[in-house]
């Protein structure tokens, strides 16, 4: 029995763009799809732009679709390219009806929007915050995660983005809007992703004051496609500069996460964190102590940074105000440090350790509470 064309486009129109997170027929990349009485099908395809990084990912996974189908003996593949139009209407239609630079993260989003925070830097921040999104990625959300701390990026380097030598693949750019790389399920934009190595130099560090700085962070959060997220987290650089400010400026709806270790020095510092949070009507749903008590082999524990400090800033920040609670305390771990440096995620890559334990209990903890939806608009129209 030979194939229709019809089960053919039905089967090449599932594949779902990598980048965009879309089938493809859905974003209008299938073109002419025949099926000769022997069985050979001529499939057509559109790629977004010339040199899709994705393309390659996409002609295979459309080739094996189509082979696939019941009564099809073989596959002509032809990829060509949208035209400009298409492309607009494409970005029309990704966008949804939203004006262009138009930021969607904002007030009444139904995307719930976390920023990790921390007083002083070396405290794990943005380890805790890599996994973090790669342990809510695993329980089925969208997640989509913002390396906010544009002088001391590390985000792409931890979920194994970059390369050896420090770069990171850059976003796919359709027209004004940029594609994320997507890694661990985790749709993730970085400053890291646009600087390049020159010969032997290192990547070049980012030498920048609050204007530029406020406009990196609002063209991450405008001009980059995420999507339909559930959880948007942003990886704040240490401190209450610059980038807190605009954060709190572009994002009055955030909630904070506190991150610090245990020892009081630490947990001073982080307190003035959550209360500057605080101060631009953002919301401190937690603590997490990170770099806690190592246990030894003998049974015994080792407080190398001390002890209390997470439960100290929970109960600093509930003074006065709403109850923050201590959402976890993360262990020393040197397979959490081994694997930050090898750009695996221990959630994902060691499960069973007890830092991935703790990590992936405070990602419990936070899949468990969602947003409320009080005072947000719903995309329903009455009948």
């Amino acid at each position: 029995m030979t194939a229709s064309a019809d089960a053919v486009r039905a089967a090449v129109g599932a594949v779902v763009d990598p980048e965009l997170r879309r089938p493809i027929a859905e974003l209008g990349m299938v073109r002419e799809i025949a099926v000769s009485p022997e069985g050979l099908a001529a499939v057509e395809i559109a790629l977004t732009i010339v040199g899709c990084p994705a393309a390659d990912r996409i002609a295979a996974d459309v080739r094996a679709a189509a082979a696939g189908v019941a009564g099809v003996t073989g596959v002509d593949l032809h990829v060509g390219v949208m035209s400009p139009g298409e492309r607009r209407e494409l970005t029309d239609r990704l966008r949804a009806g939203r004006p262009a630079r138009r930021m969607p993260f904002g007030p009444g989003t139904l995307t719930r929007v976390i920023a990790v925070t921390s007083g002083k830097g070396g405290v794990g921040k943005s380890t805790l915050t890599a996994n973090l999104a790669v342990a809510l990625a695993a329980r089925g959300l969208a997640v989509g995660l913002v390396d906010a701390d544009v002088h001391g990026f590390s985000i792409p380097a931890l979920l194994g983005l970059a390369d050896a030598d420090g770069t990171a693949p850059a976003p796919t750019r359709l027209d004004d809007l940029m594609l994320p790389p997507v890694a661990y399920d985790v749709k993730t934009v970085s400053i890291g992703m646009f600087l390049r190595r020159e010969g032997d130099a290192p990547v070049g560090a980012v030498a920048w004051r609050g204007p530029m700085l406020h406009r990196t962070v609002q063209q991450f959060l405008t001009d980059v496609y995420f999507g339909d997220l559930d959880v948007l987290l942003l990886d704040l650089p240490p401190g209450t500069g610059d980038v807190a400010i605009s954060v709190g400026q572009l994002l009055p709806n955030a909630e904070v996460i506190v991150v610090t270790t245990p020892q009081p020095a630490a947990a001073d510092v982080a307190i003035r964190s959550g209360l500057v949070a605080r101060q631009t009507g953002q919301r401190v749903v937690g603590v997490v102590e990170n770099m806690a008590a190592l246990a030894l082999p003998d049974g015994t524990t080792l407080e190398l940074f001390g002890s209390g400090g997470g439960a100290a800033v929970a109960e600093a920040l509930s003074a006065d105000a709403e109850a923050v609670p201590l959402l976890g305390s993360v262990p020393l771990s040197t397979t959490l440090r081994a694997d930050g440096d090898a750009g695996t995620p221990v959630v994902a890559c060691h499960p069973d350790d007890p830092a991935a334990r703790a990590i992936a209990a405070v990602a419990d903890r936070l899949a468990q509470t969602p947003r409320g939806l009080a005072g947000r608009g719903l995309p329903l129209t009455p009948r």
